[in-house]
């Protein structure tokens, strides 16, 4: 009798332990680092992603959005190594912050590659796009899709830039990255290294002249109001952002969670492209209302930047990997 009530009280046991692992097999989360809040494009892209895979998976997958680098204690260019370690779970990266570890990366940093979006797509939607994910899946973290933080515009607080010399001697904001400092260098300018925290500060100052960021930041983080008078639209590099997954993360999963997990990235870095392009025109028209004096460049003007940056083709293309830009370059004039 003893006996057969233990039986059937292990068996209880069992079953709620069995019912226990059930239920937190159905309630998954996982972390999702981001640099901007849901402000910006390119917070709403990891939101996005994040309310597509709760949808698909009714609620069984969960993916908590953290922006502001909180997870990285808001060093960016921490974040891709945070994610290969398993500190981070996935990520809306940037190509520019992830280069450090990744260094194909550069390939979106070289100055005026890529003069439209039609370039863009030309080198993340072929051969060269699959060529930059082999490269981060080799390095410890599985991509999924792209999206994008756009084309990175100049301002300053001193007069209007449509020529080289137009820049010599101004001290620009740039983000911590090597290929940066040759670029501006190159140019006659001053780069100057520091963190989007200093840099504000920094330009109502007049510690720094100017800087460079997508046409989003500068539009939402309300830039002019720190003294930057002057505008230039001048396409001189594009910053795709990366949807990705711990390698870990990705093997854990079943086949059918993969699917969903990328499906729902390729599905929100859609939806944050065509948004983010169709927005161009409205904040332009808002940015000119504020009293923002925009140049855009003729076809001359921006051929002269160009050449006046050869010199970091030539320096950074062997970092890079020469078959990777010769099949990038190809890309852009065949698109």
């Amino acid at each position: 009798m003893m006996t057969r009530r233990l039986s059937t009280l292990t068996a209880a046991v069992m079953g709620v332990a069995l019912l226990g692992g059930s239920l937190n097999a159905e309630a998954r989360e996982y972390s999702v680092s981001t640099v901007l809040s849901a402000d910006f494009p390119w917070g709403q892209a990891a939101e996005k992603w994040a309310e597509l895979v709760k949808e698909r998976s009714d609620g069984e997958i969960t993916l908590r959005v953290y922006p502001n680098s909180q997870l990285v204690n808001g060093d960016q260019t921490r974040e891709f190594s945070a994610m290969r370690q398993g500190l981070i779970d996935m990520a809306v990266g940037s190509t520019i912050n992830w280069s450090p570890q990744v260094p194909e990366l550069n390939l979106f940093s070289l100055p005026f590659l890529m003069p439209d979006t039609d370039a863009v797509d030309a080198i993340t939607g072929g051969e060269a796009g699959e060529k930059v994910f082999d490269a981060i899946e080799s390095r410890g973290a599985m991509p999924l899709a792209w999206g994008e933080n756009g084309f990175r515009e100049l301002s300053n607080s001193k007069q209007p830039i449509t020529a080289p010399e137009d820049l010599e001697g101004l001290k620009i904001r740039v983000v911590g990255s090597p290929l940066f400092q040759d670029t501006f260098t190159a140019l006659g300018a001053n780069p100057t290294q520091m963190s989007w925290a200093d840099a504000k500060p920094a330009l109502t100052t007049g510690a720094v002249d100017g800087q460079e960021n997508p046409l989003s930041v500068f539009d939402v983080a309300r830039i002019d109001q720190v003294g930057q008078k002057y505008l230039t639209l001048w396409h001189y590099m594009n910053d795709p952002l990366i949807f990705a997954v711990n390698q870990r993360i990705w093997q854990q999963f079943s086949e059918e969670d993969r699917e969903l997990v990328r499906q729902a990235a390729i599905d929100a870095g859609q939806w944050e492209i065509e948004m983010s392009r169709e927005q161009k025109s409205e904040r332009l028209a808002a940015i000119k209302q504020r009293g923002v004096e925009v140049s855009e460049l003729t076809e001359d003007q921006r051929q002269a930047f160009v050449e006046a940056t050869q010199s970091v083709y030539e320096e950074w293309t062997p970092q890079i990997g020469e078959e990777l830009v010769e099949t990038a370059r190809q890309a852009v004039e065949t698109r």
